[in-house]
């Protein structure tokens, strides 16, 4: 997830990185580990003892430069400079898949107030794309951002599928790396990664794609990546050596 950012090693603390369901803080960290001078840190949780473990992360990790909030983020978002969504350079996010209750709190997605469903409403039983267009507004123009979600998000249809169209054709995805299934906990389907990069994307013209289901170990009753399963994704992306599908 932190590889496939692509940070310059240059990158400095005037640069920021965001996850919107930040849990212990654990990818958060792992991005800031890829830039060698750090990166200021931004993060939101809604469950209170998780909140409170990342921000004790934060603080045993070193990482001074962070603002851990705690709320719901689609129902409350906590970074809110003058009334609009802050956006940041870098966003990662492993949002709860398939979430029923995503609306709770939030109104009327189509009347958002920081028009972040503007290429569509997500559907009420499921929040995978509601979490997909909050990062996707929350960028810069030039942001780049990496999502783990359920597999179902590249084909299943209907409202989500609009959606998918309208990202597809404003550019703002650079790649979908597959993932095998049983991976994380609370779960046994398979995910996806979803690549993000504004820059330049009204012209770009193909998506990588990166089949990377079957490069896993068993690891007790879990799949477990290996660290050559992970290079193998990184460098099948960005060597161009996968398959790049025309928009």
């Amino acid at each position: 997830m932190a590889k496939v950012l692509g940070i310059p090693p240059g990158t400095g603390l005037d640069r920021s990185v965001y996850d919107p369901t930040c849990g212990s803080g654990s990818l958060l960290l792992k991005v800031d580990d890829e830039a060698p001078r750090g990166l200021t840190i931004y993060g939101q949780e809604m469950d209170n003892a998780t909140w409170a473990i990342s921000r004790m992360n934060m603080f045993l990790h070193g990482a001074d430069t962070h603002d851990i909030r705690r709320g719901n983020t689609l129902a409350n978002p906590k970074f809110t400079p003058k009334g609009g969504l802050k956006t940041f350079d870098f966003a990662v996010a492993n949002p709860p898949f398939s979430a029923k209750s995503w609306t709770n709190g939030l109104g009327d997605p189509a009347h958002d107030e920081f028009g972040r469903f503007e290429m569509g409403a997500p559907p009420a039983k499921n929040g995978d794309y509601a979490f997909l267009l909050h990062i996707l507004r929350s960028l810069k123009s030039t942001g780049k951002g990496a999502v783990i979600l359920p597999h179902g998000v590249l084909f299943r249809g209907n409202a989500e599928a609009n959606i998918r169209r309208n990202i597809v054709r404003q550019g703002y995805i650079k790649g979908v790396i597959g993932l095998p299934p049983n991976l994380f906990y609370g779960t046994g389907i398979p995910a996806c990664v979803v690549v993000l990069d504004k820059e330049n994307a009204a012209h770009r013209r193909g998506i990588f794609m990166v089949d990377a289901s079957r490069g896993f170990i068993k690891d007790g009753n879990k799949n477990r990546l290996r660290s050559r399963d992970i290079h193998l994704c990184f460098e099948a992306g960005f060597a161009r050596h996968a398959i790049t599908s025309p928009l």
